[in-house]
């Protein structure tokens, strides 16, 4: 501590001196001609001969990464987008004020250069600087550059930091929005409207989840935040918006893991005049297009094996459970057909909830290339219209690959009344001591009531699609804020404090 509160005063004192030389510490708009990458992408194919005859001028600022500095000339390099370029300055090249200022520059401050483009000696691109413009002043050390910043809970806590030192976060993020980018070009591309529905409802719905409640005072009620869109779009449905979707942050008040995040994102979509199968079709269609349009590839990395999105499996609930039944008694159709069979190797209230717990306990950890498992039991599908030859079973399919639940979807029920004894089936659960179990809604039923037509509706998780697309272990890894315990006082309100005493 005693080292961090020297570096933090000296830092002052060069802030100080900084500003005796009539640079405002924390300065004003730069116009730079060119970013960093883009003088990169423009200029990194010319030679020493052609930079020498044109002289190409430029302005650019970034942050600096390293200083090198040889008696009366020096070596810096600026970081803009997660790309760095070296700047040289000279003592004779730039006016006395500019070089003082040089000497005084920290790892980290941020600052704008003028000048013109040249190759040096080694043959790295560089700027020559003849101006220097002073934008910022970094009162903290920034990490050891060869290492970057190394702890788990710091490189989340302070994601700031984490960017400016690991290259590769900043790619992950620029990868999560060419996610997003993509699926949401291909869904208007189909015709989608995409649309905005409450975050705080009276009602939660649309899953199965613990919801976090809140408290509105105008109105003196107590509302949720929603742990899903799903029954918000299907009244737009129902209103006449044929294709709808919503890129939407959720809130589930559950557990925390490697894949699951208090707050996190999903891409839900409907459409009228299709089912499940429309559905499937689609979500090929969505994700090995996404997969391209994210990494140029359908076949990506993860955990060092190759899942492949222009390949994706299908099988039924039941077929799945066989196929990746591991160890001795494997069992066959007529066993997984049988509901005595399923009650006595899984502990759960009914068949339907049995194939679920087998499944999940037998199958979900092997389907690591990407797999559509469809035909889902009637007791863990609320809001899923049931087959017609075979009603304890519904018209759902979830997608999984690299072990875990990646979408979710169904032929919607659209029958007010069987979606009433379906809510009432929920509330039994709920009784049941189901804290999950989902809740009565009235409106939604008032809303079924109006006639919703037949129609398919999805939701894709983009943090755990992200994961697969960047391969990252955490969703952590892949959301910019995670939640974490707070850290208290962390002492640096007292520290700008003591500056001004």
């Amino acid at each position: 501590m005693a080292i961090e509160d020297d570096l933090w005063r000296q830092r002052h004192e060069r802030l100080t001196q900084i500003r005796a030389l009539g640079f405002d510490p924390y300065g004003q708009a730069f116009d730079f001609s060119h970013t960093i990458p883009q003088i990169l992408e423009s200029f990194s194919s010319k030679t020493t001969e052609e930079l020498a005859a044109e002289k190409i001028p430029v302005r650019a600022a970034g942050r600096i990464l390293t200083v090198r500095r040889m008696g009366k000339a020096g070596f810096l390099h600026l970081q803009q987008n997660g790309e760095k370029l070296q700047a040289y300055i000279r003592k004779d090249a730039v006016s006395e004020t500019a070089y003082k200022l040089y000497e005084l520059l920290d790892l980290g401050d941020i600052i704008g250069v003028t000048g013109y483009l040249f190759r040096t000696k080694t043959g790295e691109l560089s700027i020559h600087v003849e101006d220097l413009t002073f934008l910022s002043k970094i009162l903290l050390v920034l990490p050891e550059k060869w290492h970057g910043l190394e702890d788990v809970e710091t490189r989340y806590r302070q994601r700031y930091l984490d960017l400016i030192s690991n290259s590769d976060v900043r790619k992950v993020f620029v990868t999560r929005s060419k996610i997003i980018s993509s699926l949401r070009r291909q869904l208007d591309a189909h015709g989608f409207l995409e649309v905005e529905t409450p975050m705080m409802q009276p009602l939660y719905g649309g899953a199965a989840a613990r919801p976090f409640k809140t408290h509105h005072n105008a109105l003196d009620i107590d509302l949720y935040l929603r742990i899903a869109p799903e029954l918000y779009l299907k009244r737009l449905v129902v209103g006449g918006l044929e294709r709808v979707y919503e890129i939407n942050r959720n809130f589930r008040n559950e557990g925390i893991s490697v894949r699951h995040n208090p707050e996190f994102t999903m891409l839900e979509f409907y459409q009228a005049y299709t089912d499940y199968r429309g559905m499937i079709k689609l979500s090929k269609e969505l994700l090995e297009q996404t997969a391209l349009a994210a990494t140029g590839s359908a076949k990506v990395t993860y955990n060092e094996r190759t899942i492949d999105f222009a390949n994706i499996r299908q099988f039924s609930m039941r077929e799945a459970l066989i196929e990746f039944w591991q160890g001795p008694d494997k069992p066959s159709m007529d066993n997984v057909k049988d509901p005595a069979w399923l009650m006595s190797h899984a502990r759960e209230s009914s068949p339907g909830a049995a194939l679920v717990q087998l499944f999940e306990r037998h199958a979900e950890e092997h389907l690591f290339d990407p797999t559509i498992i469809y035909d889902f039991p009637v007791e863990v599908s609320p809001l899923s219209k049931n087959k017609p030859d075979e009603p304890a079973f519904t018209e759902r399919f979830e997608i999984y690959a690299a072990g875990f639940e990646i979408a979710n979807a169904f032929t919607e029920l659209n029958d007010p009344q069987e979606q009433r004894r379906r809510f009432d089936q929920q509330l039994a659960r709920k009784e049941g001591g189901d804290e999950e179990a989902h809740m009565m809604d009235e409106d939604y039923l008032r809303a079924l009531c109006c006639g919703m037509p037949p129609a398919g509706g999805e939701g894709i998780g983009i943090d755990r699609l992200t994961m697969i697309l960047t391969d990252s272990k955490s969703i952590r890894d892949v959301i910019l804020f995670p939640l974490l315990r707070p850290e208290g006082d962390i002492g640096i309100a007292e520290r700008l404090r003591e500056l001004d005493r």
